[in-house]
């Protein structure tokens, strides 16, 4: 028995070294498998730190021989059930992506042990599975318990009541709409603008409320909206839906061009209807649709800021500022269309900039240069006014930009392929960059 136990921490040990391996297949498998799971950046990210936790703590559960009784699902595990609860997603997606895991988990390790006796390996893959069983059965348990406590405090707070009739709203089925906005205490016959509000910096949730309040305070002033609806999406984000001033059938102006920063002045925001500026000192990221009026329009503003919302979160997660970003979807609405998909983005901007591609400070300069300088028609004067900056100074950047593109001046004869890939690194960040390999 204590040669058994030994081989089984040697396979624990063997495991680990190849844990990076191990994690990244998981996160591609459960996202592939179940789409409910398959969710927006700052989500994923939960999913992937559950995920790592996991199968760290099976490594040690295997390796350590820790008391079945003494078991405890990680923190990371728990905190993504909590958020799962709240986001109405059902809980047997969450059992099934244990499932997936445990059976990866062991395709993983017996790979491991072909260079084991054969009189060994029976007896320890016998092992593994009873372990690895044991282990699952008990974290399924923990993490199950997590889900329905939160689900059940959720659904019986206020926020959990109205964030069940939004679902429902955005679904795209049939529902009473007057039922709905009486439950809501908001109009969805008005023309709306929706925002997804998340901290740029560490904060509580306390903080994250009050901080969500104080922009809906703000907006409803500047934009003189008739009502404001917030709605949690979990404990690290809302929603904000705005009725805007006027009758629903008349046309709503576009967003106006947002500032990136929480400094920006909201001076403007009440000459043009769904433009909005940050409040002086906020620190929340926002993401906003465009106003569209009835339920469609209820809809298909939150899709639109949802979509914003994705591509910060890649821009961010790439190593970006973190200082508060407020963005509306015509800042980015192609790029928005294009970012489900990362792999193909990268294989366009690399193949469209060349070198240019490259992760490095200097040709970061040099796009931001050549992105303003084809923005601003191509006028060197209005680029360096734009970027304060001398006019030859952006006729040498533009010059050496140009030179790292694929076929040079060429590619500027028609630049819509370079425009879109310069507005895809813009937002995305690093992750569409060369890797250099």
């Amino acid at each position: 028995m204590e040669a058994q136990r030994a081989l089984v921490r040697q396979v624990g040990d063997r495991v680990r070294e190849s844990q990076e391996a191990l994690v990244e297949g998981l996160v591609q498998d459960i996202r592939a498998q179940i789409g409910a799971l398959d969710q927006e950046a700052a989500a994923r990210s939960l999913l992937e730190a559950s995920i790592t936790e996991n199968v760290v703590a099976a490594i040690n559960f295997l390796r350590q021989g820790i008391d079945p009784d003494q078991l405890e699902a990680p923190t990371a595990a728990l905190a993504y059930a909590r958020v799962l609860a709240q986001r109405d997603v059902p809980q047997s997606a969450l059992i099934r992506a244990y499932r997936i895991g445990h059976q990866r988990f062991l395709d993983h390790t017996f790979a491991l042990l072909d260079d084991l006796p054969a009189a060994d390996r029976v007896p320890v893959c016998v092992e593994l599975v009873r372990l690895s069983g044991q282990f699952i059965d008990l974290i399924c348990e923990q993490v199950g318990r997590t889900y329905e406590r939160e689900r059940d405090r959720w659904v019986a707070s206020r926020s959990g009541v109205r964030q069940r009739w939004v679902t429902d709203l955005l679904g795209g089925g049939p529902v009473d709409r007057a039922a709905a906005a009486r439950a809501l205490r908001y109009p969805l016959d008005a023309v709306h603008l929706a925002c997804t509000l998340w901290p740029a910096t560490r904060m509580t949730s306390f903080d994250l409320v009050a901080a969500v309040d104080d922009v809906r305070a703000h907006a409803v002033s500047a934009l003189r909206a008739r009502a404001a609806l917030v709605v949690p999406t979990d404990e690290y984000e809302a929603r904000l839906w705005l009725a805007l001033p006027g009758p629903p059938n008349a046309p709503a102006s576009p967003p106006g061009s947002a500032s990136s920063s929480a400094s920006a002045s909201a001076s403007a925001s009440a000459s043009a209807p769904g433009y909005l500026g940050a409040p002086e000192g906020s620190p929340l990221h926002a993401a906003f649709g465009r106003p569209g009026a009835g339920l469609g329009g209820f809809r298909t503003s939150a899709w639109q800021a949802a979509r914003i919302r994705e591509i910060l979160g890649t821009r961010l997660g790439s190593g970006a500022a973190a200082a508060p970003l407020w963005v509306h979807y015509d800042q980015a609405a192609p790029v928005a269309l294009m970012a489900g998909d990362l792999p193909a983005v990268r294989d366009f901007v690399t193949s469209t900039l060349g070198a240019l591609a490259a992760a490095g400070a200097r040709e970061a300069v040099l796009r931001d240069t050549l992105r303003i300088f084809l923005d601003r028609h191509r006028g060197h004067a209005a680029t360096a006014r734009a970027m304060s900056l001398h006019r030859n100074s952006v006729q040498y950047r533009v010059h050496r930009a140009t030179a790292l593109l694929p076929r040079g001046e060429r590619d500027l004869a028609d630049d819509f392929n370079v425009r879109a890939a310069l507005l895809a690194v813009h937002w995305l960040g690093e992750a569409v960059l060369s890797t250099g390999s």
